[in-house]
């Protein structure tokens, strides 16, 4: 399968100069949620576009919720992993991420585990669904346990908290606005949303952040959110950064197939 690479041009009158450090690059990806597919398409499409934009100290940053709802986490853990090794990556936890652990703790957050989509994770693992599906809650967390390895659980286990790089804050959910930066909790970091979303004033950085989905990357003054819903909508967006420069790398599956777009934010 060919992707297309196509050039849009939308107005920023509505965003605040912000800026990345002479010399560096950053890619973002939002919320992939299991959707091991588009974040393949995603990763060689900014594998294309950095080599393309020449020499530069590129950093690419996942935003969390790498896992559930969608149906092969397990891969796609994988594959973060292995883009690790290779390139210089950073991995924000995310609400999802923070359920998954806890839950091989405790039986009520598993059965809270499973609710927001985490039979799908589970599922993306060793395990036979109909044994899975026909198992009652204790065995079915026995079989979790045995079934996810100890590497992938320290793996997530070490994701970070938030980022800062020049003028830009990655975070996976957003931040306390009655917090400064340096204090804000990690429950905030990984499920808040309002008064979040609808705060105005400047935080003193851009925040990019997913977690809340929209059709659309969405640009305020203080904040650009980039989760697309990838597990519902087919589509999963990334967000290149270099300079003042801002623009979109996005991968959508229609009719089957998965084309990959690049376009100016």
């Amino acid at each position: 399968m060919i992707d297309k690479i196509r050039q849009l041009f939308r107005p920023t009158k509505d965003i605040v100069p912000a800026a990345i450090p002479a010399g560096e690059r950053v890619y973002a990806i939002g919320d992939i949620h299991g959707c091991h597919d588009l974040f393949a398409k995603v990763v060689n499409a900014i594998e294309e576009d950095d080599a393309a934009r020449g020499e530069a100290d590129t950093t690419i940053i996942l935003l969390g919720d790498l896992i559930d709802r969608g149906p092969d986490s397990a891969a796609v853990i994988e594959m973060a992993r292995d883009l690790l090794s290779r390139r210089k990556v950073r991995i924000l936890g995310g609400n999802h991420e923070e359920m998954f652990l806890l839950s091989f703790y405790k039986i009520n957050a598993f059965k809270n585990f499973l609710r927001i989509g985490g039979s799908e994770t589970v599922l993306s693992y060793d395990i036979d669904r109909d044994s899975f599906r026909a198992a009652d809650m204790e065995q079915a967390h026995q079989m979790m346990i045995e079934a996810v390895p100890v590497a992938d659980r320290e793996f997530l286990h070490d994701f970070e908290k938030m980022i800062r790089i020049g003028d830009y804050l990655f975070v996976h959910a957003g931040i306390n606005p009655e917090n400064p930066i340096d204090d804000q909790k990690s429950h905030d970091c990984r499920w808040i949303r309002e008064p979040f979303l609808s705060h105005k004033d400047d935080y003193g950085c851009v925040v990019v952040h997913g977690h809340t989905v929209t059709d659309e990357a969405v640009f305020r003054s203080n904040r650009i959110g980039i989760d697309t819903g990838a597990f519902m909508s087919g589509k999963l967006t990334a967000i290149g950064l270099e300079g003042s420069e801002r623009w979109l790398i996005e991968a959508q599956e229609e009719d089957g197939e998965i084309e990959t777009f690049a376009r100016a934010a």
